[in-house]
């Protein structure tokens, strides 16, 4: 590979240990390449050390590690270290299962990130690490196409804060207010999530879909009983309510007797209850960002907001929130959650460190290049690939009569798998790894649910349509390249109104077979749809397809969803997609310029089993005792002594505290490096200055007992870490 010359530093962002760890490429001034680590390791959500998404990065700017201004990490460490002890000690003695289950991967690997840096990239380039909010603030604004935006952050956690209002303007990000934990907008929505029998992490999206099938029965027992919001959209949780404070449950007895019974199993029958408790958490849910924008707002002056945390990935708030015409636009980051955070602390180090200038494309673009920063693969590999393996196909040498085939082949009714040019980066296929079909089709949405996705039959599907038709069939208040507003299908392609009897019925099935719209596949219960609008600059090869289905059938809307079925990572490569094509029932797989045909593909015999849901991490079973030893003999002393002063370790009295903002960190802390030699140092007189001074004794044990655990695990790139809602440590 011919290296290249740089004008500009490139820096190498990282995010890891948590959950989707992804790389990031900062290069030249500009976005070069990010990617999520599980699509390389086909390991869904991966957590680990993101080696290939760093060597991708790496060779798709032409570099080496060496060539490396800087490394920039979106977490701090240490002070995450300090939530999980204070989380800990204010538990104890009843906080065992949160250590046991906490310690074991954030002192075996995610104290020492900087030693790791360094070993694997043999590097001497500083190793910068950013707060956590910070680093989504970053990923949202830079990139976005606003000169100055509040920024609006909100997620679980990240070191402490769980919001974060902020603002940006030119190369400036400045944190203003903060809500910190265990008071957290996003552990709201994932206890309902759980309770509601999906996983945690992953299982978010479903809740969404499920909102729409129920009535909000549950809303005012939420506001009365579980949070306590201000107007100016500070809030505060009742931990009476939640376990993830004593256990690693999100939800506790006390919980469950609010709201009529135990968790519904996974995979059972989804019931009246969890159809109206979905409705009821996302009402409060847009409720809280709709007051969080305005007061946003109120304290910036700005007439443009940006959007990034994992809450930002809930497009039904996004679109009310859009409709409301508080802002003049908005922006979200399509990799909203962990993974962006790799992408902003690249961004931050490059403006903040090294004084970079935003490039701002004009005419309200942004700069993301349409999120499609993954690996691409050229037709000469794509045919290797299927001369060698001897896979029928067809090569077209004209572009749009590829579009034209596929489209007449979409008008048919079959399923098209869409595997053109980069990755997305991020959880949305945008067209470059795509799933495609008819929006016409009343029954395609059971079938791609059941027998392509293998995923529940309620879950809806999105329609991408060309950007200059979607104001015909969508009440959207401007354009939605990233698919994440949820907006209304328009009165007039809409067929017949829901009926009360309709919201009543448990029998989701028959629910969803009913036909609202004239694209009734991408329609949902509530007549609202989550719009991708595509143009030809941003996604060339979807466009022409799409354009094609216009000219062929009068309708400028396909169904677009991410090529990938349940428990897998989308698809990353040629043989990731035949695989994928093989094994469901797809009719026709498109790589790139061929098209291949399912029933001239070889008979499959062995059997194909996809993955369910994330695996549980082991855990480190050796350490077992070590900890639990440390634990009784060290940990539970130190609280005992502090709750003897009376010692407040986190705020969650709900009696005597009103809700309430927290003022922004100091900016050295916003963005510094961690000397791992000097750690106990900092750890000690951080804890002294918050007079703490029995945390501080605990801090050598403490890091004597990291490097043995460090010492006896191997080199991470095969571990496990903790899949709990503790993974967030």
């Amino acid at each position: 590979m011919i290296r290249r010359l740089m004008s500009a530093p490139a820096i190498l962002g990282i995010s890891c240990f948590y959950h989707d760890s992804a790389a990031a490429m900062v290069c030249d001034g500009e976005i070069a390449a990010a990617v999520q680590e599980e699509r390389f390791t086909r390991k869904k959500h991966d957590s680990r050390f993101p080696n290939q998404g760093i060597r991708y990065c790496l060779e798709h700017a032409g570099l080496t590690a060496k060539d490396l201004a800087a490394v920039a990490f979106y977490d701090n460490p240490m002070l995450s270290l300090e939530r999980l002890l204070k989380t800990i000690l204010h538990a104890a003695p009843d906080g065992t299962p949160q250590w046991l289950e906490a310690a074991p991967s954030f002192l075996g690997r995610k104290l020492f990130i900087s030693r790791m840096i360094r070993s694997h990239l043999g590097i001497d380039a500083p190793i910068l690490f950013a707060r956590h909010h910070l680093s989504h603030a970053a990923s949202a604004f830079y990139p976005s196409p606003f000169e100055r935006a509040a920024i609006l952050s909100v997620d679980g956690v990240g070191e402490w804060a769980t919001t974060s209002i902020a603002y940006g303007e030119g190369e400036d990000i400045r944190v203003m207010k903060e809500v910190n934990f265990p008071h957290s907008l996003g552990l709201l929505y994932s206890a309902f999530t759980y309770f509601c029998g999906f996983q945690v992490n992953s299982g978010e999206y479903k809740l969404m879909g499920l909102a729409p099938y129920g009535r909000p029965k549950y809303r005012d027992r939420i506001r009365e009983e579980l949070i306590h919001l201000k107007a100016d959209g500070s809030f505060r949780l009742n931990m009476k309510f939640f376990g993830y404070l004593r256990d690693n449950l999100l939800t506790n007895e006390a919980f469950y007797s609010l709201f009529d019974g135990p968790p519904r199993p996974p995979e059972s029958r989804i019931t009246r209850r969890e159809m109206d408790l979905a409705a009821s958490v996302q009402e409060v849910v847009e409720e809280v960002v709709l007051r969080l924008a305005t007061h946003a707002q109120e304290i910036t002056g700005a007439s443009h907001l940006c959007l990034a945390g994992g809450v930002a990935l809930n497009s039904v708030a996004n679109g009310r929130l859009a409709r409301s015409g508080m802002f003049d636009g908005i922006w979200v980051q399509p990799a909203a959650g962990d993974s962006g955070g790799a992408l902003g602390a690249a961004l931050l180090v490059g403006h903040r460190r090294f004084g970079l200038t935003r490039k701002l494309p004009g005419k309200g673009r942004d700069s993301q290049r349409a999120s499609r920063l993954g690996p691409s693969f050229p037709s000469s590999e794509v045919r290797h690939f299927l001369d060698r393996n001897e896979y029928p196909y067809v090569h077209f040498e004209d572009e749009d009569e590829l579009a034209r085939r596929v489209a007449q082949e979409i008008a048919q009714g079959r399923v098209v798998g869409l595997f053109a040019g980069r990755m997305e980066f991020g959880p949305r296929a945008l067209g470059g790894r795509s799933i495609i079909a008819d929006p016409r089709n009343a029954e395609m949405q059971v079938h791609l649910n059941l027998k392509i996705k293998n995923r529940e039959s309620f879950r809806p599907f999105a329609p991408a349509v060309l950007r200059e038709h979607a104001g015909e069939y969508f009440e959207l208040p401007g354009d939605s390249p990233y698919m994440l507003l949820v907006v209304p299908v328009r009165e007039e392609q809409r067929l017949t109104p829901a009926s009360d009897d309709e919201a009543e019925n448990d029998d989701l099935l028959e629910v969803v077979r009913q036909n609202r719209s004239s694209i009734p596949a991408v329609t949902h219960v509530d007549y609202s749809a989550r719009v991708q609008t595509v143009c030809e600059e941003d996604h060339p090869e979807f466009w022409r397809i799409l354009d094609a289905f216009y000219q062929l059938t009068g309708c400028p809307v396909l169904v677009n969803t991410s090529f990938n079925v349940r428990g897998e990572p989308i698809v990353l490569s040629p043989e990731d997609a035949y695989q994928c094509f093989l094994h469901t029932e797809m009719d026709i797989l498109v790589l790139g310029d061929c098209l291949l045909v399912k029933k001239d593909q070889i008979a499959v015999d062995e059997v194909f089993e996809f993955a369910d849901g994330e695996e549980v991490a082991a855990g480190h079973v050796a350490s077992i005792d070590l900890l639990q030893t440390f634990y009784d003999q060290e940990v539970v002393p130190v609280a005992e002594q502090i709750k003897s002063r009376d010692v407040p370790l986190l705020t969650t009295d709900n009696d005597k505290n009103d809700p309430t903002w927290y003022t922004s960190v100091p900016e050295d802390e916003e963005l510094c490096e961690i000397d791992e030699d000097l750690l106990l140092g900092s750890l000690q007189k951080r804890w002294e200055s918050q007079g703490l001074p029995e945390l501080s004794e605990l801090a050598p044990g403490l890091l004597e007992l990291a490097e043995e655990m460090a010492a006896a695990s191997d080199d991470g790139d095969d571990e496990d870490f903790s899949s709990t809602i503790y993974r967030m440590f």
